[in-house]
């Protein structure tokens, strides 16, 4: 039987913020924003998703005079994330039709 994918990460936005995150300490709007191709609009409320879920934190402030919103993985979100990604290499190792593997 297959192990349940968190279907909050199963976003394509979503799980692309949080693969982002997963390989640093943090990363700013403009960056996530740059390297997803996401609408600050899209990239906002999904940023707003992940930090209800308890998977990041949100800090605003300013670098200079201009804003600067800078976005970290909590620790129960780096568990999530390892979660989901455990799960897809058991998908990915489990084979395709008839059991073979890929």
């Amino acid at each position: 039987m297959f192990p349940k994918l968190d279907p909050f990460l199963h976003s394509e936005l979503r799980l692309a913020v949080m693969s982002i995150l997963a390989g640093v300490d943090e990363a700013d709007f403009t960056y996530l924003k740059k390297q997803t191709g996401a609408t600050s609009g899209n990239l906002s409320v999904q940023i707003d998703k992940l930090t209800a879920a308890g998977y990041i934190t949100v800090e605003k402030g300013f670098k200079g005079k201009m804003p600067r919103t800078t976005c970290k993985m909590t620790p129960s979100g780096h568990e999530a994330f390892r979660g989901y990604v455990e799960a897809l290499k058991e998908y990915l190792s489990s084979g395709g039709p008839g059991g073979q593997r890929l």
